[in-house]
């Protein structure tokens, strides 16, 4: 199992930085927040997720250790639960792009939002009559 060498967290820019040796990741508070291993993002079980939304904001409280295995991260909508081990942070960071990715489509065909508060309305062109 790898272990960081290295966890720095940027409260103003909202980043979390884990550095695996030579390997890096940067991660945004509202990547980890919608990526977050607890249930109440993940379920149960396959086919259980809820879908994120409105967390483009967010940020991290804290940071507190879950043993030589892992982080709880605390964010400042109240979330804390799930336990971010360094395999899932590794997963995420080789991950991290297409994963953005597939977030964002899946707002767009639910037609939500990272913004909070906010509505998306897709507008259909006018049709030939």
């Amino acid at each position: 199992m790898k272990t960081p060498d290295k966890i720095q967290l940027h409260k103003k820019t909202k980043l979390l930085d884990v550095h695996f040796g030579e390997q890096h990741y940067s991660f945004s508070a509202e990547f980890l927040r919608v990526h977050s291993p607890s249930a109440e993002v993940q379920g149960h079980g396959p086919g259980q997720e809820t879908l994120q939304h409105g967390k483009k904001f967010v940020a991290i409280n804290k940071l507190e250790a879950a043993g030589n295995y892992g982080l709880r991260i605390h964010f400042d909508d109240g979330h804390n639960s799930g336990i971010f081990t360094w395999a899932l942070l590794d997963q995420l960071g080789k991950q991290q792009q297409q994963l953005q990715q597939e977030y964002e489509q899946k707002l767009h065909q639910a037609k939500l939002s990272r913004e909070p508060n906010a509505q998306v309305i897709n507008i259909m062109p006018n049709s030939p009559p």
